[in-house]
């Protein structure tokens, strides 16, 4: 018996030997990982949309593509823009016809209709001015009643109104439309000018092209489907303007500040060194806290977003690729 607990107290303290020894080993060539802070490459997209609704006729670049700026990119087909267009250019020309009509004035028929009158006016005042003087002189000499001269002198007076009035409208055939009839003209040709314009940019619209060099990173519609005024259409990627998007808990910061840079590295890129620099930081707000508060003294640990661009060109580098930072 005595043997039995012998033999189960050497074993006992065979095992904690051992156990020992591997802690103390651990404990040796243990190397912590170093913590570390992953980012991921971002870069400006631009949205593709029109101002008119349409259907989609035709894409010129596909998915991947590099374009370059005032490339066209989309074609829309709009009859409505079509149909607006050939309306704006009929009320153009009959606002320019009749423009053309005030500027030339009268026609020479109607002139010469004027002029006419003016001359048979002129000929009756000279009929009843030397009716009016006989039966003047006559009522002189007793010979005719007071109410024959004042029949002969009110005829006068008449014909003399009717000669202005025929001589006012010959003026009026010749100088052509008042002034404020050709300034009105004027306007509504400028206004037809106008319309023609706007529905123009329309047309304009219905070719989409690219604002800027960069790359077709996404297409939303298919050939054939209708799509409304700013409904997005294509992505185009500008892989010159790229930077690196990290969500840092505030106590991991570190060396982190705005202006200053740190390295980093790209793993897609055989892990492959970058220099990047603190462009912008902002805490994502009470929602994104890593810790609740406890009574231990412990507080909330907040998120801050940080962006950081890299300070050369990095060659192959493209949006979505993981950028890792050690601390």
């Amino acid at each position: 018996m005595e043997k039995k607990e012998k033999n189960k107290l050497a074993v006992f303290l065979g095992v904690i030997g051992l156990v020992l020894f591997v802690v103390i080993l651990a404990f040796i060539f243990w190397n912590p990982l170093p913590e570390v802070i992953q980012g991921e490459a971002e870069a400006t997209v631009v949205r593709i949309s029109g101002k008119v609704p349409g259907r989609i006729e035709e894409f010129r670049a596909n998915e991947g593509e590099p374009v370059r700026k005032g490339d066209t990119l989309v074609i829309l087909d709009s009859p409505e823009v079509l149909a607006k267009f050939e309306q704006a250019m009929a009320a153009e020309k009959a606002a320019r016809a009749m423009n053309e009509k005030v500027d030339k004035g009268s026609r020479s028929e109607q002139l010469s209709m004027a002029y006419q009158n003016w001359q048979k006016a002129l000929a009756a005042l000279e009929i009843a001015r030397k009716s009016y003087e006989r039966v003047q002189s006559l009522f002189e000499n007793e010979v005719v009643s007071a109410q024959k001269r004042d029949e002969a002198e009110a005829n006068y007076r008449a014909m003399q109104a009717t000669e202005k009035a025929a001589h006012a409208q010959y003026e009026m055939a010749k100088n052509g439309a008042q002034r404020e009839d050709k300034l009105a003209a004027e306007a509504q040709v400028n206004r037809a000018r106008g319309a023609v314009a706007e529905v123009e940019s329309y047309i304009n619209e219905t070719f989409l092209v690219s604002p800027i060099d960069g790359e077709i990173s996404e297409r939303y519609p298919k050939v054939g489907e209708l799509v409304g005024t700013g409904a997005p259409i294509m992505d185009v990627m500008d892989l010159e303007d790229m930077w690196v998007s990290f969500n840092i808990r505030e106590d991991l910061l570190g060396d982190i500040r705005m202006g200053e840079t740190f390295t980093a590295v790209i793993p897609a890129l055989d892990n492959r060194e970058v220099t990047l620099k603190v462009t912008y930081m902002k805490d994502r707000g009470s929602y994104a806290a890593w810790r609740a508060t406890k009574t231990t003294g412990q507080f909330d640990a907040k998120t801050f977003e940080v962006k950081a661009v890299p300070t050369e060109k990095v060659e192959g580098f493209r949006p979505g690729m993981s950028v890792l930072k050690k601390r």
